[in-house]
């Protein structure tokens, strides 16, 4: 399967999409049969998630748990959507999609750097498919156009909080126990 096939094919099958990830030098998200390419980022945006993935990294070295990149891919089993968080966490044993051994599908922490195109969609659509994974604990939006973190944790009874943070603040990602500043994660982005 090509890029020029994906134009013009209508409906893709899980498999599909996997073949097509598979031979595309570029990512897609996929939810109901449609397939998405996603939109590459600016040098903020890779510097932001490099640092956050040192930041989170370093505080977890010793213990169970993992911080992969994007190119480790995340499906919700309750939705369908199959995309690439810019940060994912996964402690303990990864368990993967069973039909692709190469798609996880348990983080506690899912972290996405925001730019203008993706915000409202991130925020909206894409949280509330997150929020289905049983796994999840917490949800970072870290904002393109500012230094704001907004942190979605999950609450007794199936319910979210949010928190954000500027400036001078920090937040405790709770679900691995790791203080983020602000100020750290944007030192040099801007």
């Amino acid at each position: 399967m090509s890029e020029v096939t994906l134009a013009v094919h209508a409906h893709f099958t899980f498999a599909e999409y996997l073949e097509l990830e598979q031979r595309s030098q570029t990512k897609h998200e996929f939810l109901d049969g449609v397939v998405f390419a996603m939109a590459g980022g600016t040098p903020e945006h890779a510097a932001i998630a490099a640092r956050l993935a040192r930041l989170i990294g370093n505080a977890l070295e010793g213990r169970p748990c993992n911080v992969y990149t994007s190119d480790l891919r995340i499906r919700v089993p309750l939705t369908g959507l199959t995309t690439y968080p810019d940060l994912s966490v996964i402690c303990d044993r990864l368990e993967t999609d069973p039909e692709d051994p190469n798609t996880a599908t348990n983080p506690i922490l899912l972290v996405e750097v925001l730019s203008a195109s993706t915000a409202a969609y991130d925020r909206g659509e894409k949280l509330a498919h997150y929020q289905r994974l049983p796994s999840l604990c917490e949800v970072l939006f870290v904002a393109h156009d500012g230094e704001q973190l907004e942190l979605w944790q999950r609450q007794g009874q199936g319910g979210w909080l949010l928190r954000v943070a500027r400036g001078a603040e920090s937040l405790e990602l709770e679900s691995v126990s790791v203080q983020v500043r602000v100020s750290d994660v944007y030192r040099g982005a801007f």
